[in-house]
């Protein structure tokens, strides 16, 4: 279990010094014992705000973290369980009006057993408040990065944790939509905690607590820097900027183990980054495609990059959650092509590779910020092409990019294992190829 800090440690933990000012709290008429006049519902209370110094679950107000200035949300659970009601809805409509009014991205620090049963369905609806004023947040283009602490439950986790667009977990919090006392019996505890959302894609990563400051300083450094300017696509790190002579010596310089693959490329073109994890439908894929913020140049760039491998239905799907984050955000996109093709087994018909790489296809085509294509590999057919930008793609000297693979092509119009590489010639793959039809704007290094 997570170590159990108040609203107030839990700020001053994260807010950069004496930077923390709470945000005024809209005033409410209440009936005795509340809506539903439940018998001792003012005395738990009035007990509750003498434990815990506070008036309400939520303590809003607005500071500085790693120097940028954002409206932070914290839950107090020693106040009724951090439950939420209506006035706690009062308060989070307000902190949320307040960052769209002065264009600060805001920071739930989320710690709460869900609605709060005294108020009945009036304190249920105050998810459908939450996730109103989440919506036209994100409507603004503005970020919201949730931390997960213990315990992250019920209508809580459903709005303003999961609804955020960066999730960060607490060790050994409990994560779920289920609380331990609605749970069934025999359910398994490790599938309700932090550590299994990140495992699942409902959350992008587990932060220690004496890391959190400086990783959500970072989050929110990166999330708030638009620029319009498009990505410069990065420079070959390949041995040779020699182009390949025939279609199959492109085919063989891509598909060689030595070549450069994505994580050189971004560790040469970031001087910082920071991944995103997970498609926030159930599914990962970080073996197959890397998606995050980084810097370069003194700019914040979103990246998607495939590593080589067949890219998962999980895979696309978590590249166009980054690009439509990035797109609404204002910031601009780096993409890297390096796949054989769109996994193609049983598993991944099942996970929905149809859908997921339309959804990629989708998300490229609809966006506004600019998008920046750099072929590095093998450009495997429609699993390629989905994570390419129209009208502004390159490709590096060991790359091609494919409508089949050649042994594919020849098999299929059933020629020899020798007309393979003959086939690859025909099929025109080689950078310089694209080049001339139209397909790439033209190579780095060649």
């Amino acid at each position: 279990m997570a170590e159990r800090l108040s609203a107030r440690e839990v700020v001053t933990a994260l807010a950069d010094d004496a930077t923390f000012a709470g945000l005024p709290a809209p005033e409410r008429k209440s009936r005795p014992d509340g809506p539903l006049a439940w018998p001792g519902y003012d005395d738990s209370r009035a007990r509750a705000a003498e434990r815990t110094g506070e008036q309400e679950s939520v303590v809003c107000g607005t500071a500085r973290v790693g120097g940028i200035r954002a409206v932070l949300i914290a839950f107090e659970f020693g106040f009724l369980g951090g439950s939420l009601g209506e006035r706690t809805g009062d308060r989070l409509e307000a902190a949320y009006a307040y960052a769209r009014e002065r264009r600060l991205p805001v920071v739930p620090l989320v710690a709460t057993g869900g609605s709060r049963m005294q108020e009945g369905m009036l304190a249920l609806t105050q998810l459908q408040r939450v996730a109103r004023q989440s919506a036209l947040t994100r409507e603004a283009g503005l970020a919201q990065v949730a931390v997960l602490r213990d315990p992250t439950t019920g209508g809580g986790w459903a709005t303003l944790g999961a609804g955020a667009d960066v999730v960060l977990a607490l060790p050994g919090a409990q994560v779920g939509f289920a609380g331990s006392r609605v749970r069934p019996a025999d359910a398994d505890p490790a599938a309700y905690t932090a550590e299994a959302q990140v495992a699942a894609g409902a959350a992008d990563a587990v932060v220690r607590p004496e890391e959190l400051r400086e990783t959500l300083g970072r989050w929110l450094r990166l999330l708030t820097c638009p620029s319009t300017t498009p990505a410069p696509p990065p420079g070959p790190l390949g041995e040779s900027a020699v182009l390949p002579v025939t279609g199959w010596d492109a085919v063989r310089r891509a598909r060689s183990p030595q070549r450069p693959r994505a994580d050189a490329y971004l560790d040469a073109y970031f001087t910082e980054r920071t991944a995103i994890g997970g498609d926030r439908c159930g599914g990962t894929d970080p073996d197959g495609m890397l998606c995050g913020f980084g810097t370069h140049e003194g700019r914040t760039v979103a990246y998607a990059a495939q590593t080589g491998t067949a890219t998962r239905p999980a895979g696309y799907r978590t590249a166009a959650r980054l690009i439509r984050l990035a797109d609404r955000l204002g910031i601009p996109v780096l993409t890297l092509v390096d796949t054989p093709g769109a996994a193609n087994d049983a598993e991944a018909e099942r996970q929905g590779a149809g859908a997921a790489i339309a959804d990629l296809f989708g998300a490229v085509a609809s966006a506004r910020t600019p998008v920046t294509t750099l072929v590095i590999g093998e450009g495997g057919s429609g699993g390629a092409l989905a994570l390419a930008a129209p009208g502004n793609t390159w490709a590096t000297p060991d790359s091609y990019f494919s409508v089949i693979a050649p042994e594919l092509a020849a098999a299929i119009l059933k020629r020899p294992p020798r007309e393979v590489e003959s086939t690859a010639d025909q099929l025109r793959i080689r950078p310089q190829d694209l080049v001339e039809l139209g397909v790439i704007r033209g190579t780095v290094g060649g």
